[in-house]
């Protein structure tokens, strides 16, 4: 069996954390050839030492030389690349099958086409990269027979209920579901009292920081119905989401003829992980398994853009298309840096996010400097006022 080569841009975050437990259970399969971490050198230090890469990336230069100390310590050798340069050098430094992408917000763009540029496949964690830029990264992944492949709960769902799908025309419906996060029942009027660490509860799921907050809002729902929109290639009009409580039914997709196909299991990020992984092999694992005797209470409720507006906007964005999607993303990935560092409400992560999108200029077919230059533009305006 020839072991699957991979890199992790992300790989201290929770989803790179979890692909590496994944990792680790079929270790006879895979041979870790990078790993770029984040602010946690501590852990990235200890997944080193675990999988022994060949090359290494780090966030903050502050870090190069307790990194360089650490493998004369521990007489390891491997090739160190740093901040944003460091990601285009990650990506193409040897060769490898499969790059996770586990990094938030728009930074994983460049990576990203550096890896479709030389065929490389991408497991996509990070959502924004096909709301700011899904045309591109699309386009250029078709070009380049290059399989993009969703590790979100919900999009991986999505991709198996359509494993038979022979014409996007035979799709009524994809219905992507939401737990309703933190909020679901919590009365619309007391939302400008929620603090920080109210909105850092989920549920149901244990994630980073900027998608728990985005779970809240409910804008993650708003960005992973932009993502089906770019990934599948169907119309907006054609996307629901409900209101899923139990996190049980993660996605299900609704045919012309009226039959409806779900992908069901427990809310644990290892199945979608490995579905990425293995792909297309199904390999059997010793995760907790559904137990159906006692899964009789599933609901589904109608999302309520009133309580969540930026679901709703989303729809909006999609519909026009063009720039305004990496205005909405951009703003929100702003907006919620402020509302982690307790500069603004939570009600007003909703009033920047409709401020910008309602300010921009549209542009119809953005190439990518101009995305670039927007999502940066837009960041710097709200970061700074």
């Amino acid at each position: 069996m020839n072991m699957k080569r991979l890199s992790i841009l992300g790989s201290t975050g929770s989803i790179g954390t979890q692909t590496l437990d994944v990792v680790s259970s079929f270790s006879e399969r895979f041979d870790v050839v990078g790993l770029f971490g984040g602010k946690n050198l501590g852990l990235l230090q200890d997944q080193i030492l675990k999988f022994h890469p060949k090359i290494v990336g780090i966030k903050d230069e502050n870090d190069l030389a307790d990194l360089r100390e650490f493998m004369k310590a521990n007489n390891l050798s491997f090739h160190i690349v740093c901040g944003e340069k460091g990601l285009i050098e990650f990506v193409e430094f040897s060769d490898i099958d499969l790059l996770v992408v586990a990094i938030t917000g728009t930074a994983s763009l460049l990576p990203t086409l550096a890896a479709i540029d030389r065929k490389i496949s991408i497991g996509i964690a990070s959502k924004e990269v096909l709301v700011a830029a899904g045309h591109i990264v699309m386009k250029r992944a078709r070009e380049n027979n290059v399989s993009i492949l969703p590790i979100d709960s919900e999009h991986a769902a999505l991709k198996q209920c359509m494993a038979g799908v022979k014409s996007i025309d035979d799709i009524s419906k994809l219905i992507l579901t939401a737990s309703g996060g933190p909020f679901r029942e919590r009365d619309a009027s007391t939302f400008g009292s929620i603090r920080l660490e109210d909105a850092l509860k989920h549920p149901n799921w244990e994630m980073g920081k900027k998608i728990t907050i985005d779970s809240a809002t409910m804008m993650n729902k708003g960005l992973e119905v932009l993502e089906a929109h770019q990934l599948f290639g169907v119309p907006m009009s054609k996307i629901d989401v409900y209101v899923h409580p139990q996190s049980i039914v993660h996605s299900l997709v609704e045919f012309v003829d009226g039959n409806l196909i779900s992908q069901m299991g427990l809310p644990d990020m290892r199945f979608p992980i490995q579905y990425v992984l293995m792909y297309p092999e199904k390999v059997a694992s010793d995760w907790p398994r559904a137990d159906l005797s006692v899964l009789s209470d599933l609901q589904f409720f109608k999302p309520d853009f009133v309580k969540f507006p930026l679901l709703k906007l989303a729809y909006d964005v999609g519909e026009k298309g063009g720039n305004i999607p990496a205005v909405y993303n951009a703003a929100n990935e702003a907006a919620v840096q402020l509302f982690l560092e307790e500069k603004i409400s939570f009600v007003d992560i909703y009033k920047t996010v409709y401020q910008a999108v309602e300010s921009e200029t549209y542009e119809s077919n953005p190439d990518l400097d101009f995305i670039l230059n927007l999502d940066s533009r837009v960041k710097k305006m709200i970061l700074n006022r």
